[in-house]
């Protein structure tokens, strides 16, 4: 499993994949707005979606843990 985290605190924007889903390296799992900016939080590697650990309007902190992949 990796662990995917957000580099940035703020609120999450949009959640762009769902459980089960391929993704490939560079793909963009979850959109953080930080200082009225959206940022991407990006896939690392190609997997498969096991968990998604936030929802559209929740607070998360730097370094949080949003997506886990298989």
């Amino acid at each position: 499993m990796t662990a995917v985290r957000t580099e940035v605190a703020g609120s999450v924007w949009k959640v762009e994949v769902s459980v089960g889903q391929s993704v490939a390296a560079g793909d963009a799992l979850v959109i953080v707005e930080s200082m009225k900016m959206e940022i991407p939080v990006e896939a690392p590697a190609a997997g498969t979606v096991a968990e998604i650990r936030v929802a559209e309007g929740d607070r998360v902190a730097e370094g949080a843990v949003v997506v886990t992949l298989a």
